[in-house]
């Protein structure tokens, strides 16, 4: 099925877009899972409309509920990865979906690893987007810090480059549905700690707690779950620091690709990521009428 637009992440800015869209009749998908920021607020005493404390968790459930009424579909799936063909092709833990256009928003990426050297050697050995830098690694030792989904999905990016991919998921236990000897065949993987990188020019080395050590190439951070900044490294789109750039209509440098909501940094409130959403929605109505259009002549 081809969706007008797939929106991935089901916070604020993700819904908001989605009444607009769905209203607009474009078949809209909303791709996330259950983990906003928002879920952690007991009281919201500053948006507007309510004359008592709400809470985060009973915000989302309001406009999950409108956007459903609406005909918005809405799964709970954790999106892997993004790639652009003739359209844009969404992929999670559970499948492929695929849309004309794509709005990012699943917030800011997750706080930084505090791991030694690991700051210092960003750019030289240690990376966060297998598509940028896999190919510099081709034949080499390389490794994935992460114990989820998302880090399994990264290191299966890398195989066509090299075969000797170790998983490190930093002393947590791997969370794998899949197949785990099968993965096993695959990839080493190792649960212990991590306690520094070491490397003088270019990463050399990863220590651990336990205080052994082994020489590694290179090093691809896929911590937690895949965010926004992630998928638009990916893609080329332009990013800040942990924000992606956005114009005032929320669209990317890509076409077809707009961000809304803190994935974009800014002002952090309920408010602001409603308001962009609805903005991000108006441009995405108008170049999907306009591609309409563009249809009918040819």
């Amino acid at each position: 099925m081809l969706y007008d637009v797939i929106i991935v992440g089901k916070g604020p800015a993700g819904l908001s877009a989605a009444l607009y869209t769905t209203r607009a009749n474009l078949k809209t998908l909303v791709i996330g899972k259950d983990s906003s920021e928002l879920l952690k607020a007991h009281k919201i005493e500053n948006y507007f409309g309510f004359s008592h404390a709400v809470s985060g968790r009973e915000l989302l459930e309001a406009g999950e509920a409108q956007a459903r009424r609406l005909g918005a579909g809405i799964i709970c799936e954790e999106v892997l990865g993004i790639n652009q063909k003739e359209d844009f092709e969404v992929i999670t833990s559970e499948a492929v979906y695929t849309g004309r256009m794509v709005l990012l928003a699943t917030g800011q990426p997750q706080k930084k690893l505090h791991i030694e050297g690991l700051k210092a050697l960003e750019g030289a050995g240690v990376s966060y987007c297998t598509t940028c830098d896999g190919f510099f690694y081709r034949n080499l030792k390389v490794g994935v810090l992460g114990n989820k989904a998302f880090a399994i999905h990264e290191a299966e990016e890398l195989e066509p480059f090299t075969k000797d991919i170790t998983v490190y998921t930093n002393g947590k236990e791997l969370e794998y549905s899949g197949d785990y000897e099968k993965l096993r065949s695959k990839f080493r993987i190792v649960e212990k700690p991590v306690q520094k990188l070491e490397g003088k020019d270019f990463l050399e080395s990863i220590y651990f707690a336990d205080g052994t050590s082994e020489k590694l190439d290179g090093l691809f951070i896929a911590n937690e779950s895949a965010s926004s900044v992630d998928f638009a490294r990916k893609l080329g789109v332009l990013t800040e620091g942990a924000s992606i750039v956005a114009d005032q209509d929320q669209k990317t440098n890509i076409k077809g690709l707009f961000a809304a909501g803190d994935c974009t940094g800014g002002f952090k409130q309920v408010s602001t990521a409603v308001g962009q959403g609805a903005v991000a929605a108006r441009k995405i109505i108008e170049l999907a009428r306009e591609k309409a259009r563009q249809l009918e002549v040819k």
